[in-house]
């Protein structure tokens, strides 16, 4: 039995360069945005808060983040009473409200991201046009 296990990490680069993509996405759309990148573990690695972007979605973002992170799952796809008691036991660190997605580099998670200000929606397309920029899986 082995002693450790390699895993994929996002680099500070990577991290950049994703945020990058997702701040020019949500400009594009015209939905100003908080967008906050987490590695496998929840530790934030990236953020931003938009110009005009609601302030308390930084919460909801970052929790998104470390759902998906946590889950190795998109947020916002469990039910209603389950994502009640995700953010009761993790006291708010983690929400599955919709904008979370994980990121993947060959089916290998690497850390998460969580996108909030926008509707589930247009925080979904942010978060996916972050990943598209790394190169990651999409989901």
């Amino acid at each position: 039995m082995s002693s450790f296990r390699e895993v994929p990490s996002l680099t500070h680069q990577g991290a950049l360069k994703a945020l990058a993509a997702a701040v020019h996405k949500a400009e594009e759309m015209g939905v100003p945005q908080n967008i906050v990148i987490v590695d496998t573990s929840g530790v934030n690695l990236a953020s931003i808060r938009m110009d005009g972007a609601k302030y308390l979605s930084i919460e909801t973002a970052t929790g998104k983040a470390r759902f998906a992170a946590s889950h190795n799952a998109p947020s916002g796809n469990q039910s209603f009473e389950a994502g009640v008691v995700v953010g009761i036991v993790t006291k708010g660190g983690a929400t599955n409200l919709p904008g979370g997605l994980p990121i993947r580099f060959g089916g290998r998670l690497a850390g998460g991201i969580g996108v909030g200000s926008g509707t589930g929606e247009q925080d979904l397309l942010v978060a996916r046009a972050a990943l598209v920029a790394i190169g990651a899986d999409e989901t």
